[in-house]
């Protein structure tokens, strides 16, 4: 080969300084490398409630020197970006940059999902020797000698066996290697906690301590609900049944995706799954803290923990990749997972704590809808029954004693404020209920806090989408009416616009608006809802009247005025006394699993036997979902109620005549 071989040259991408407003340090990245990514290497905590699809514009930065590719400048105005703005999960570095990082949105601490410790009440006849597997002994142990070698573990399945008539017991190598200090700590005489061990199973040991405890020393236990929105702890006696403390907060995987679709694309990115794994652990450990010191208890003393959460949540708080229940045909790694030891999970309680995951039906309905169905009691009753936990995920169960049908669709979190403009969560300064004036269009608004209105939660959004509505504001397609004689119909940014709060009204000065964009996003959300138990109620030829009760569970259930929610059709036109709100259902199941035994057989067999219905199978859902799309619905007839409501003949008007349409 004349010239010998080929020259070789190696090219490698061009390294580049990100400097941040908010942090004293630059990062050096490689070319096409995402801003988020950067700011995560420079510690920085960028809210991600899409789970940086792009959709969200939460994430939004300013470059302030240099310059950046922006994949993407959905939620960005031709302004922002002549501004310099870039949604860092869509800006990608190739080339050293400036960045400025405007505050981002806090998640204000102040729950509503909290029960005061007295709405709790411990089941009736609760017996911890006949309902709990957890069981503490006092043993006296015969002390060793030169005529009995008899080593220290076989000595105290001895003491199990012939003072507790436990038979079979298994433990650890971390609680196996402590035996033996215990045991001559105690000088032979200690006190013994096994899981299990009632009707001939095997037990677990799960604490040794050296001496007699005294016998009327509590047994600490924890139920556990992992919201996508809300994380709740539940600190139980186990021996008297009691709830002693009540904490709740937002889960810290909201920052990385606010729906659960959001979050399973997050986990397939680099170490998203351990990511949003560390969040949650640290929202439930951090729960647990709180809640112990309410009790003066140390939070080693807690031996036992039931969690319940939709099957995401599960997968997520388990490190289990989720990536398969958003892909057809929709299978998730696991229903039912077995029993863990706490240390295995990552729970800050006792290490050897048995931590029991309560059982999912599906991958969209989880053990959250399981224990809501205990808790509901409509498995156990002849009524039929219609259980509804509204969300994101709008889960929803049908049946009674003698069947069971489950069904989740896609609802998105409208209704938790996500997706709105001025959308919040339901916390101090937002509006949760509005009245409109159907003759000067005027609002009245009743604020969280009694303080100035930062913006709408859900129940709020609810209530004034219908006031709206029946005010002649909007019309059944959602439709602004621009022809009304009142300022509070405006053109904004995103078109017509309805004025809920003037600038000098407000907390930070700037006008609280709902949107067209706002309106569609709702009604796609209550018509996913309603479309999602109309569906289940035909799959099993049940007339909707039919249904006796109306269960609604979820933190967000119980603040909705049925009123307004039937008017915007939401929930089914139904007689008002058959509405009951129950609250959090999820970790009332919990706690119920955690108590007793045979209510924990209880939830494995409600899981077992609901039929799941996969609302994308056909196209029913799709049509019921269509016609949902208006206000209340296209067809009136099933809304009886708002029919009558309607004045002068309005209830005639149909989107496709254009009437007062934007």
């Amino acid at each position: 080969m004349v010239g010998g071989p080929p020259t070789i040259r190696l090219f490698t991408m061009a390294d580049h300084i990100v400097t941040f407003d908010v942090s004293d340090k630059s990062v050096r990245v490689a070319t096409g490398t995402l801003l988020s990514e950067a700011a995560q290497l420079a510690g920085i905590d960028l809210n991600q409630p899409c789970g940086g699809q792009g959709r969200c514009g939460r994430c939004a930065v300013r470059i302030t020197e240099g310059s950046v590719r922006r994949r993407s400048t959905l939620r960005l105005s031709a302004e922002d970006v002549a501004q310099g703005y870039a949604l860092a999960c869509q800006a990608v570095v190739e080339g050293d940059v400036n960045v400025s990082v405007p505050p981002q949105e806090q998640v204000e601490r102040r729950m509503t999902t909290d029960l005061t410790v007295a709405e709790v009440m411990v089941p009736e006849g609760y017996d911890p020797a006949v309902a709990q597997s957890l069981r503490r002994y006092p043993l006296t142990l015969s002390p060793p000698s030169m005529d009995d070698q008899t080593d220290d573990w076989s000595r105290l399945q001895t003491a199990l066996r012939q003072e507790a008539g436990v038979d079979d017991v298994h433990v650890s190598l971390p609680l196996l290697r402590r035996v033996g200090p215990l045991l001559r700590q105690g000088e032979w005489q200690v006190t013994v906690v096994v899981d299990g061990g009632e009707e001939g199973t095997s037990a677990r040991l799960v604490q040794l301590l050296p001496g007699h405890a005294p016998a009327g020393d509590s047994l600490w236990g924890a139920a556990v609900d992992i919201g996508t929105t809300t994380v709740t702890v539940w600190l139980v006696d186990l021996q008297s049944g009691r709830v002693h403390a009540q904490v709740a907060e937002y889960n810290r995987q909201i920052a990385r995706g606010e729906d659960v679709i959001s979050r399973i694309v997050y986990a397939g990115k680099n170490e998203g799954g351990e990511k949003l794994r560390a969040l949650v652990l640290e929202s439930i450990n951090l729960l647990l803290q709180r809640a112990c010191r309410r009790v003066d208890v140390a939070p080693e003393a807690v031996l036992k923990a039931t969690v319940a959460g939709n099957t995401t949540m599960m997968h997520l708080l388990l490190g289990v990749p989720p990536e398969s229940i958003r892909l057809s045909p929709f299978i998730p790694v696991v229903n039912r997972p077995l029993p863990l030891r706490a240390e295995e999970v990552g729970l800050a309680i006792n290490p050897e704590a048995s931590v029991d995951c309560l059982p999912g039906v599906a991958s969209y309905v989880g053990a959250d809808i399981s224990a809501g169905v205990l808790a509901s009691g409509m498995d156990d009753d002849d009524t039929v029954s219609l259980f509804m936990d509204i969300g994101t995920n709008g889960e929803t169960a049908l049946g009674s004693r003698d069947w069971l049908v489950a069904c989740a669709c896609s609802a998105g979190p409208a209704f938790e404020g996500a997706g709105v403009l001025h959308g919040m969560r339901a916390t101090a300064g937002a509006i949760e209920e509005v009245w409109v004036n159907g003759k000067t269009y005027e609002p009245t608004c009743r604020v969280i806090g009694d303080r100035r209105p930062r913006g709408l939660c859900g129940s709020g959004l609810i209530s004034l989408l219908a006031e709206l509505f029946l005010a002649g504001v909007v019309d059944r397609g959602g439709h602004f009416n621009a022809d009304l004689p009142t300022d509070r119909v405006r053109q904004g940014e995103h078109g017509l616009e309805y004025v809920v709060a003037w600038p000098d009204e407000t907390e930070n000065g700037e006008a609280i608006v709902l949107t067209r964009v706002d309106v569609d996003n709702l009604l796609r959300a209550k018509a996913a809802i309603y479309a999602g138990f109309t569906v289940l109620a035909d799959a099993v030829g049940l007339p909707l009247e039919a249904v006796e009760r109306v269960l609604i569970g979820g933190a967000f259930g119980k603040y909705i005025n049925v009123e307004k929610a039937v008017e915007i059709g939401l929930l089914p036109d139904i007689p008002w006394e058959r509405f009951h709100f129950l609250g959090n259902t999820s970790v009332r199941g919990a706690y119920l699993a955690l108590l007793d035994r045979h209510q924990r057989v209880r939830v494995s067999d409600i899981a077992a036997r609901m039929t799941y219905v996969e609302l994308s199978a056909d196209n029913a859902f799709y049509d019921a979902f269509t016609s949902a799309l208006f206000l209340p619905h296209t067809d009136l007839n099933r809304f009886p109620s708002v029919r009558d409501k309607l004045d002068g003949g309005r209830e005639e008007t149909l989107l496709a005549e254009g009437v007062a349409g934007s």
